[in-house]
């Protein structure tokens, strides 16, 4: 507890409030004492170019300097007489003659440079009191300012915490909205703001992401539910339906492991690159291609290839999973009796670039967005026929952002894409 208690005191907690007041009022103390030291240093340096006749200093001058003593340089006090004139118009004194040659005189000069150097002192010392307490008391009226001042600006800093700590996954909708000028404090609200609908949009794909998975995991183990029901009710059913059965089953999980390795990819793709490595990207290209020649054979399809040599850096498993997945694509939806063309070249930049295209049927331009996302057809209707598992251009993107590659798809002319 003391241990604590210590720690407490070595690191006292502060709010950003206390801090701006207590740095407002810091400057103001040591912008206010440097004023005060520059003032008082001119004005004890200044010098006396004329003395009053008016004050009591030069009264007291008067009684020390006798006319008779002038030359001497000895004094004694003399009864002042009021032998001096006023003049009103010029404002100014005129002193008689005799007065004149009593302060010409050395000791009147000693007398009069004495007086003159104690009033200089004791106008210091209360210029230097008065000023001090001014400052003592412009001080605290400072730190009070300061501290309504770092209020009134911490204010919105306020509202946005209280707003962002009442956000959670169930009200993601929400945003600060905050108004005001565009300044450093607004700009820190749209950010958030912005990373908020980031957000939004991630959990909505991830819930999007996990009912489209269910539902795709879920048919092919319902449909071998059913057909394993189905035989072990017909009491009629011999070796051969049992085969049929169990060939049909096998299928269906054929599709769901398919499905599963599918999903992995797009796990792999969207997780990111450990390590990376140089790619001979026609090399992939070219193994993919050999691999798929039957499957584009027994479409009557045309596979037009152009392979230079090209090198990327990244995963070789991931971008033979991409090179596959778009020859896959570029082979499924197309037209029997098409063309499918792969080229791989090196970019004026030094960048690897791969471009495949295919005929097949139309596609419209605001559809590519979608076909990008996981699960998603061009047959909307999961009634329909199955036309592939709505995975492939999803993991080709995950891949593509995971190397930091740009991804462009675009509707061909006549057909297919490219």
């Amino acid at each position: 507890m003391i241990t604590s208690l210590i720690h407490r005191l070595r690191h006292p907690q502060t709010t950003v409030r206390w801090r701006l007041t207590l740095m407002y009022g810091a400057l103001f103390l040591v912008s206010g004492a440097a004023l005060l030291a520059v003032t008082y240093v001119l004005v004890s340096r200044g010098a006396v170019t004329q003395t009053s006749l008016e004050g009591p200093g030069f009264a007291r001058a008067l009684a020390a300097v006798s006319p008779q003593n002038a030359t001497s340089g000895r004094t004694r006090h003399v009864q002042i007489t009021p032998t001096a004139n006023v003049d009103v118009r010029r404002n100014q004194l005129s002193v008689p003659l005799r007065i004149r040659k009593a302060l010409g005189s050395k000791a009147g000069q000693r007398v009069v440079a004495g007086l003159t150097t104690e009033q200089r002192l004791a106008d210091l010392n209360t210029l230097e009191l008065w000023s001090a307490i001014a400052l003592g008391i412009m001080a605290i009226i400072s730190g009070a300012l300061g501290w309504v001042v770092a209020g009134r600006v911490l204010r919105p800093l306020r509202t946005i915490t209280a707003t962002t700590q009442q956000i959670s996954e169930a009200n993601l909708h929400e945003r600060l909205a905050l108004p005001g000028p565009r300044d450093e404090l607004r700009t820190l609200a749209d950010t958030i703001d912005g990373l908020l609908e980031r957000l939004q949009g991630a959990f909505d794909a991830q819930r999007r992401f996990v009912a489209n998975a269910s539902h795709e995991l879920r048919t092919p183990l319902t449909a071998a539910q059913a057909l394993l029901e189905m035989v072990m009710s017909d009491p009629t059913a011999d070796a051969d339906t049992f085969r049929v059965v169990c060939a049909q089953v096998l299928e269906e999980s054929a599709q769901q492991e398919e499905l599963i390795d599918a999903l992995l990819a797009l796990a792999r793709g969207q997780r990111g690159i450990d390590r990376r490595e140089p790619v001979a990207l026609a090399e992939v290209t070219a193994d993919v291609v050999r691999r798929r020649e039957l499957d584009a054979q027994a479409n009557g399809l045309t596979l037009d290839l152009s392979l230079e040599q090209a090198t990327a850096a990244g995963d070789r498993r991931l971008l033979e999973r991409l090179v596959a997945n778009l020859l896959d694509n570029a082979i499924r939806h197309n037209v029997h009796g098409g063309s499918v063309s792969l080229r791989v070249a090196t970019e004026a930049d030094g960048r690897a670039m791969l471009s495949i295209a295919n005929t097949g049927p139309t596609v419209p331009p605001d559809e590519v967005e979608r076909l990008l996302q996981p699960f998603q057809r061009m047959a909307a209707d999961r009634t329909g026929p199955r036309d592939g598992l709505g995975l492939g251009l999803s993991i080709v993107a995950a891949i593509a952002s995971a190397h930091g590659a740009t991804l462009d798809v675009r509707p061909r002319r006549g057909g297919g894409l490219e």
